[in-house]
């Protein structure tokens, strides 16, 4: 299979992760507008299965290091494959939330409170699982990237107090719920997989085996977590499966796009962690909050309506992260 073997591989890579982690949301600006994000979630989740699949049976199943991917499952620990199912789970649940805090509070806002409370609340459980890195350098980014997010939130108050309609202050609520659902997710996949790629131990899961796992997890519980917010949704009318059936070829498309970019990021930041390990990997991943931050300000205009002074501290709250960022990068 294929195996990161050096630090820097693994940096650019979670880079990419940074970059599809943070731009994946975009599909749900690109759908018809009487297409929610209820339905698109459906095709969202199938991306993300078909893409581990594809990468499982190509990457994961070629070359001569580590474990292919058929001869993986017939040996791999059934209390890991649940590890990674329960990462699928909990991300789903976490992520559900998240899409829900974009549709009402933008991408501006439901990705830096949100992202950014996952980025440092993973950073620390992954660190505290698998200890590698400069804890000085790490938890010193962490602490501006906090900071970052506080002044994203002073800036989402000014908005809202300039707006005559007013914005509810949902969307701000389920960001951090998510937020603290996503910093869990990742460590159950990372402790479902071997630690040494090159020669995988008997009863754990490679990372293309685990993401796989984790995929299933997601759409499984879909169908529970899915299917009480399309009878029960934070915004809008009930749906029915009869509205997800009716929607455009087009719709279902973005919907599976969306699925697949991320599942890139995450097959990525899953590769690299061998070489970057768990809490350098999944923080620079969570970087996503930059990416995210500059669509809705600069190409979505999510802050135009704002008062004076909220874009320096727009600009702050994005230089502190990129600072914050550095220093993980630094760490190891």
């Amino acid at each position: 299979m294929f195996i990161v073997e050096n630090y820097s591989l693994a940096i650019i890579l979670c880079f990419v992760t940074m970059l599809c982690w943070g731009s994946w949301a975009n599909t749900t600006k690109l759908t018809s507008k009487t297409w929610r994000f209820e339905l698109l979630y459906w095709d969202y989740g199938f991306g993300i299965l078909l893409t581990t699949l594809v990468l499982a049976f190509t990457l994961g199943s070629n070359g001569n290091e580590g474990r292919a991917f058929v001869e993986d499952i017939k040996q791999a620990d059934s209390g890991n494959i649940l590890s990674s199912v329960i990462g699928g789970v909990v991300f789903n649940l976490a992520n559900i939330l998240l899409v829900a805090a974009i549709g009402i509070a933008g991408m501006s806002v439901a990705f830096p409170v949100g992202i950014g409370i996952a980025l440092v609340l993973g950073v620390i459980v992954n660190y505290i699982s698998i200890p590698q890195g400069n804890p000085v350098l790490i938890f010193s980014g962490v602490a501006l990237i906090a900071i970052a997010i506080i002044l994203n939130a002073k800036a989402y108050q000014k908005l809202q107090t300039n707006l005559s309609e007013g914005v509810s202050k949902k969307g701000l609520i389920l960001s951090i719920v998510s937020g603290c659902l996503m910093g869990l997710f990742y460590k159950y996949v990372a402790g479902s997989m071997v630690t040494n790629f090159n020669i995988p131990e008997t009863g754990k899961l490679t990372p293309y085996t685990a993401l796989v796992f984790f995929a299933l997890g997601v759409v499984l519980s879909s169908f529970l977590f899915n299917s009480l917010q399309m009878k029960w949704p934070f915004t809008g009318m009930a749906l029915s499966f009869k509205d997800y059936f009716r929607g455009k070829t087009s719709d279902h498309l973005v919907g599976i796009l969306g699925g697949v970019i991320w599942s890139i990021g995450m097959s990525l930041s899953i590769i690299a962690s061998g070489k970057a390990g768990p809490a350098v990997s999944y923080g620079l991943g969570q970087g996503a909050t930059v990416v995210a931050a500059i669509w809705g300000i600069y190409v979505w205009k999510e802050f135009d309506k704002a008062p004076s002074g909220t874009k320096p501290l727009l600009n702050v709250m994005l230089l502190l992260y990129i600072i914050g960022l550095a220093m993980i990068i630094l760490s190891k």
